[in-house]
């Protein structure tokens, strides 16, 4: 790296169309008395020095959680590799090299995730994603500014899955335990929001 990397600013990317619970805005859903988005935000705003919401459509609807609302710059290219680019731009507006992104549907983020994908990415030109018992959290990454010309021209292109994109950038994997909860689990149906209200208590 030329240059060590500071924490970033964030951005949950919540702007799935939530098929499996039925559509509408799953971070608004009720986890243990409060918006699913809200335990987001409390995993993520102390390791950040700024943080955002990537989303579609109204902004008015995220207002209560009072941050800056990004829309996807490739509204014909929907999907999570989109929501990276505009939180690329976004970062860039704001100066900074990288951003660090995680998926708005996930409660139990860790609390040392900023400076273990930084560890990671140091060696890999500032790009890393988070892994846990072998799997690979792509969503959750840390991502350099200077590739938002190429993502975006290689989601013209038609790169849709964000593993494959990075791992082709040479990203690095920043290794994370597991545990219960799971802190990289998606809450995906209403049977995980059950489930997650069973271990909600002290968890999210």
């Amino acid at each position: 790296m030329q240059q060590p990397i500071e924490a970033p600013p964030g951005v949950i990317l919540a702007g799935g169309l939530s098929r499996r619970m039925g559509g509408g805005d799953k971070g608004l859903v009720p986890l243990a008395g409060r918006p699913l988005l809200g335990h987001v935000i409390d995993r993520l705003a102390p390791q950040v020095p700024a943080l955002a919401l990537n989303a579609n459509g109204d902004p008015a609807r995220f207002a209560r959680f009072g941050l800056d609302v990004i829309p996807d710059t490739l509204p014909d290219h929907p999907g999570p590799l989109a929501g990276i680019l505009a939180a690329i731009g976004w970062a860039k507006t704001r100066g900074a090299p990288w951003v660090l992104t995680v998926p708005g549907d996930t409660p139990w983020l860790p609390g040392d995730l900023v400076p273990r994908l930084i560890m990671a990415a140091e060696d890999a030109d500032g790009l890393a994603l988070a892994e846990s018992g072998g799997r690979l959290h792509p969503v959750c990454g840390l991502w350099p500014v200077a590739l938002a010309d190429r993502l975006a021209a290689d989601i013209a292109a038609g790169a849709r899955r964000v593993g494959d994109w990075a791992l082709s950038q040479g990203a690095a994997r920043a290794p994370f335990p597991s545990g219960e909860p799971d802190p990289f689990a998606n809450l995906n149906t209403p049977e995980d929001f059950a489930r997650a209200e069973t271990l909600s208590g002290g968890a999210a």
